[in-house]
């Protein structure tokens, strides 16, 4: 991986398909100040990735509620992410990045050059541009999204959280 835990988070900027319906160019420094959450998947049209990306939609007023900005990415280009939204996947809450030049799934690890695809990334950036967290699936296993959520919480609350710790819970200091 590219990238280390507790290093300044690549930078990137590209063309997003954003929630209004209208293509952006995004960039990490657009969400200074804020926890983000960046996951890439796979493909558009495929199997698995539909249900991690409908599961992060339904969870993004939690994520919104704790202070975080959620973005995904792929390899697709934002015309696809637009057929894909006006078709099967339905309408994203949250920027949905086409990394078609590869340069950020690269920066962050997760490209499969030979097949110019991203594994299953989900990193959690803090307000000041740190990588906190990173998790890296291989194509065919679907993440977690209640465990990103609780690692997140986990990472705003600043002090030591023990295994299985949950928010609302003591955390140890």
């Amino acid at each position: 991986m590219s990238v280390q835990v507790g290093q300044k988070a690549p930078d990137f900027q590209g063309q997003a398909l954003m929630p209004n319906g209208e293509f952006k160019e995004v960039k990490l420094s657009d969400y200074k100040g804020k926890w983000v959450v960046l996951f890439f998947y796979p493909l558009d049209f495929t199997f698995v990735c539909p249900t991690e990306i409908k599961a992060f939609n339904e969870k993004f007023d939690e994520f919104k509620k704790s202070g975080a900005e959620i973005i995904t990415a792929s390899t697709d280009s934002v015309y696809s992410h637009k057929a894909w939204q006006e078709g099967s996947l339905g309408k994203l809450k949250f920027p949905h990045l086409a990394d078609t030049n590869h340069q950020t799934s690269r920066a962050y690890g997760v490209l499969i050059e030979e097949k110019g695809i991203a594994l299953r990334g989900t990193f959690i950036i803090d307000p000041e541009g740190n990588l906190k967290h990173a998790t890296v699936n291989d194509t065919a296993v679907g993440r977690n999204v209640e465990e990103t959520l609780r690692t997140l919480s986990a990472f705003e609350t600043g002090k030591l959280t023990g295994c299985g710790w949950t928010p609302g819970e003591k955390t140890i200091n």
